[in-house]
């Protein structure tokens, strides 16, 4: 098997690792294939150790910045759960921009009813700003 056949089915298996390519045949044609695959580096023999030290650690540097990522999505579905079902919808009409009469209209409710729901999003997300609850929103969407 190639090193793009491998690449190629741990993406299928979704087996998430960084991928440093190192080949005494390669060209430019395979290198781009690889990097667009999400490869970390391409190394043609011969290189210098130092080529490799610095892949492996750029790779190293990327896995914990997505572990890191990892945690802070977890974290945030974890306060999402912490939500009722009623937060959870002024939450996503929140999101998507509307404001709170017209949450309240959607909703059926008061508008007084729709800001006590939406100050209590804010606090269980731990959100202090709109902002920062939109990009929570949609990091629980992309994972």
């Amino acid at each position: 098997m190639s090193g793009l056949d491998c690449q190629r089915r741990l993406a299928e298996a979704k087996v998430s690792m960084p991928i440093i390519f190192i080949t005494g045949h390669g060209d430019v044609p395979m290198s781009v294939q690889a990097m667009k695959s999400g490869a970390i580096e391409f190394l043609m023999k011969p290189f210098r150790p130092q080529e490799l030290l610095d892949a492996v650690q750029h790779a190293l540097a990327g896995v914990e910045k997505l572990r890191e990522k990892r945690r802070e999505i977890a974290n945030v579905q974890e306060r999402y759960e912490a939500l009722t079902t009623r937060e959870r919808e002024v939450m996503e009409l929140v999101v998507s921009g509307l404001l709170n009469k017209q949450i309240a209209l959607k909703l059926g409710t008061g508008e007084h009813t729709v800001k006590i729901h939406r100050a209590h999003v804010m606090e269980k997300m731990k959100a202090n700003s709109l902002p920062a609850l939109i990009r929570m929103s949609d990091s629980l969407k992309s994972s």
